[in-house]
């Protein structure tokens, strides 16, 4: 019997979980291999791929048994992260067929991000492709499914205004910024790590005249590369409590995964500074500082989905051009379904083929052999001949097998073809002569 794929989606995002959830299941990029070639092992998981960004972590999944393989993963992400299940499973979504497909299409062309428009989850998406490619764990079905979403989301974004209107995470880092200080010309900014958004924020920053700009990196090379793009001055890791005392704004976004700063860094930090107001604009998931920092007075630290509020005059716009990027998705949808369908069908109809061209083959063999006066161009007449009837009588079969409306349908009509022409029977017997 042919096998049923499924297509499904698993995971969590900002919509579904909390920050200090969505850090908790949030996996590294050192984590990628391990992952996926231990899932892609589990007997139910045909192909796997990893999304794992500051706003979600979802697994894309072909499998045969759609519950076996949603509890695999639940138990799999609650082991590796050694997290109780019960933690985060009310905060996990799950998709399956077009469902499935419609979120990966909406997520790879922005329209389910924070940010509505923003550009760098594709970029995203498309490195965790890359990295299921490098370890072998996609296949026809997700490679199809990868690049089909590439193109939806370039259509999306070609097609409709949803990027053309300034709403993004390193944006409203700066209207926060306004908010606490006014101003921000002259305003000396830290960078903490290499984070791509906490960069786009530096540059924002940057553009509304903030200045001087220190860049510390556990990495010096890469700290002072950053620097030099800033034209401002890397500084090590280990002092960057002594420049705690000279800036007004800290970003952060290191990739560590435990807090780069906490509340006993600051003893006696504000009196030094004479409380002038101290701003962190945390990025990182997991976090780097320590939300208690928020108690002392005159800091202010904001985490990922505090940027939220600071975003949400130029929303209504957006929202109004994703309504045509959802329609662009809705119709790549329909296409995906009719691929994929024709997918589950192909196995049958090429078994249909295989076996009348052996009957042909083996017919054609008894024939050709009693007709010992024919010559060699009557012979490959008579080859031709039966090879074109057997064409035109699978025709139909072929067209309504592929074109068989109605997924259920369709699975019933497979189901009777391979019933009727006995495709699955293992030891096949010659077809007893009628008559």
């Amino acid at each position: 019997m042919a096998v049923k794929r499924h297509i499904v989606a698993i995971g969590l995002n900002h919509k579904t979980a909390p920050v200090e959830v969505r850090e908790r299941l949030a996996f590294s990029s050192e984590d990628t291999a391990q992952i996926l070639e231990t899932m892609h092992q589990h007997h139910c998981v045909d192909e796997i791929a990893l999304f794992s960004t500051c706003n979600r972590v979802e697994f894309l999944l072909a499998t045969q048994d759609v519950p076996e393989a949603v509890e695999a993963l639940k138990d799999f992400m609650a082991e590796f992260k050694d997290t109780p299940r019960h933690t985060f499973e009310q905060a996990l979504y799950v998709y399956n067929g077009d469902e499935a497909v419609r979120h990966i299409f909406r997520v790879a062309s922005s329209l389910d991000s924070m940010v509505v428009g923003e550009p760098q989850i594709l970029g995203q998406i498309k490195d965790s492709y890359a990295d299921a490619c490098n370890y072998g764990t996609c296949g026809v079905i997700l490679n199809r499914l990868m690049h089909k979403s590439f193109s939806v989301a370039k259509r999306v974004r070609t097609e409709t205004g949803i990027g053309d209107h300034a709403v993004s995470i390193s944006y409203a880092a700066v209207e926060l910024g306004r908010k606490i200080f006014g101003e921000l010309e002259g305003k000396a900014v830290l960078l903490l790590g290499a984070g791509e958004m906490a960069e786009l924020a530096v540059e924002h920053l940057v553009n509304n005249r903030a200045r001087p700009i220190f860049v510390a990196n556990r990495t010096f090379e890469r700290g002072l590369e950053l620097a030099e793009r800033f034209r401002g001055t890397a500084i090590r890791f280990e002092e960057i409590r002594n420049y705690l005392k000279e800036v007004d704004i800290v970003i952060s976004s290191t990739g560590a995964r435990q807090y780069v700063l906490v509340r006993d860094d600051f003893k006696g930090l504000m009196r030094a500074r004479r409380n002038r107001p101290l701003f962190f604009i945390d990025i990182a998931v997991p976090r780097d500082i320590d939300p208690e920092i928020n108690r002392i007075n005159n800091v202010y630290v904001y985490d990922i989905d505090d940027l939220k509020s600071a975003i949400q005059e130029n929303i209504e716009e957006r929202q109004q051009e994703a309504l045509r990027g959802e329609r662009i998705v809705d119709a790549a949808v329909v296409q995906f379904r009719r691929w994929f369908r024709a997918l589950d069908v192909v196995p049958t109809i090429v078994g249909l083929r295989d076996k009348i061209e052996k009957i042909r083959q083996k017919e054609l063999k008894k024939t050709l052999a009693c007709l010992h006066s024919v010559s060699e161009e009557d012979r490959a007449a008579i080859d031709r001949l039966t090879a074109a009837l057997v064409n035109k009588i699978l025709h139909d079969p072929t067209t309504f097998l592929k074109q068989g409306g109605h997924k259920d349908k369709q699975s019933f009509h497979v189901d009777i073809t391979r019933r009727l022409f006995n495709l699955d029977e293992s030891n096949e017997k010659e077809p007893e002569p009628e008559g």
